[in-house]
Order: structure tokens, then sequence, then C-alpha cells
């Protein structure tokens, strides 16, 4: 049975992730940070496994990597997102950004890596966004994260291929969690409505299904890779 690691699992995305992969036979961990009840819940209802986490601090980061051993697949989907005006991000918020989204992940996956290598096989999923290929008005710092994370997905899929290890990146676009209720219903219909060669507003489902992809046998050759499932968006 492969043991699988997925950070931002108490809400959305990876929520929805970490009760399908309980469902198709995986051992389940997965990471929350404020939502303590929302994942003690899940914990009850899939037998997942939670662990906290705060990818703002490196003893949490040290601290989970030590109590979860052997991780098989590797999904850094945990992030946040703000809506802001470039000239009112203060370096703060910049800082927060880039520790949550990329360096957060970063150093969690860097301690992961070694068991991975000692195997000679490993799946490392990290969850990007739409805006980090195509840049976001009012979201500017969040944009650079993203895009940071595609850089790099791609350079550490060259580093670890010999080691059997892939590594590819979703990018979601606007979909359906707690975190697209920073944007109103109208900002969210004009989207659609003028932005979007599929018009409707994903799921989680449409997400999750391009991860259990990337770490399913079927992608044992597909490393280094971006998909978007943004509806269209970046077509």
């Amino acid at each position: 049975m492969k043991t699988v690691l997925v950070t931002g699992g108490s809400s959305g995305i990876g929520e929805q992730l970490v009760r399908e992969l309980v469902e198709i036979g995986y051992r389940v961990y997965f990471t929350y940070y404020t939502g303590k009840e929302r994942a003690e819940k899940i914990a009850r209802e899939t037998g997942a496994i939670p662990k906290y986490l705060n990818l703002l601090d490196r003893d949490s980061i040290d601290a989970l990597a030590n109590e979860v051993k052997n991780v098989d697949i590797l999904v850094n989907n945990a992030g946040r997102a703000e809506i802001n005006l470039f000239t009112l991000v203060s370096e703060n918020d910049y800082d927060d950004m880039m520790g949550v989204n990329l360096k957060g992940a970063f150093l969690l996956t860097q301690k992961i890596v070694p068991n991975m290598i000692s195997k000679k096989w490993g799946r490392i999923v990290n969850v990007s966004s739409m805006w980090g290929i195509t840049g976001g008005s009012c979201e500017v710092h969040y944009s650079a994260s993203k895009a940071g994370m595609i850089g790099f997905t791609k350079a550490l899929a060259k580093e670890l291929g010999l080691s059997g290890i892939t590594v590819n990146c979703v990018a979601p676009g606007l979909i359906e969690t707690p975190m697209s209720d920073i944007l109103d219903d109208e900002t969210k219909h004009s989207f659609v409505s003028e932005e979007l060669v599929i018009p409707r507003i994903g799921n989680p489902h449409d997400v999750t299904h391009a991860i259990k992809y990337f770490i399913s046998e079927d992608a044992s050759y597909v490393t280094g890779q971006v998909l978007a499932v943004d509806g269209g968006y970046t077509v």
C-alpha cells in the first residue's frame, strides 16, 4: 500500500483528494493549519490521518517529516490567496505568500525526497494556479508564488528523474472552493461568461482527477509537466 501525504487536506481540493485516495486504497496522511475540527471530522469519516502543519514554521515542517515516514507520494496542495493592489502589498504580505505557497513546499519536499530516492520510486504533484501561467491583476504576489511552483516542478523533475521519481504540476482555474470565496458572485459570473472556453466554474473533482493521473502508473513516463485545469482560460 502506497503512502500519500497531502498538504492542505482539510478543505477544498485537498479534502476531496483525501477522500478519493482513501476510497481507492491509499494510506493517506493530510495536513491542516486552522481547520482542526474539520480535519478530525474528515479523519473519522475516511480513516485518513490528520497532521498539524504551519508552512511558515521550519520546526513544524521538520516535525511533520519526522512523524510521517516512508512517504511514496507527496501532493503540495496547501496554499493561500489574496487580492490586493500591487502598491498596497506589504513586505509581510509578500513573505507570507511566498512562505506558504512556495518556500514551505520547497522545504517539506526537501525533507520527504531522500526516502523516495532510497526506494528509487516516488511521485510529487505540486498545485499551482492558472495565474502562475498568465499572471493575475491585483494578485501579483500570489501569481509570483504560483509561477515559482511551476519552475520548482520543472527543475526538480530534471534532477530526480534518474531516481525513479516524477514531478508534475496542476494549475487549477476558478474552482468552487473556500479559496474562491474571495471573489463575489458578480465577478465569478463575469469571468466565467467572458473568459472561459468551458463556461462554468470548476469543481474539486476536476482537479483531483488530474492529480490522480499524475500519481498513477499510467503517468510513469510523464514528468516536468504542467496541466491547466481551468476551463480553457490559458488556451
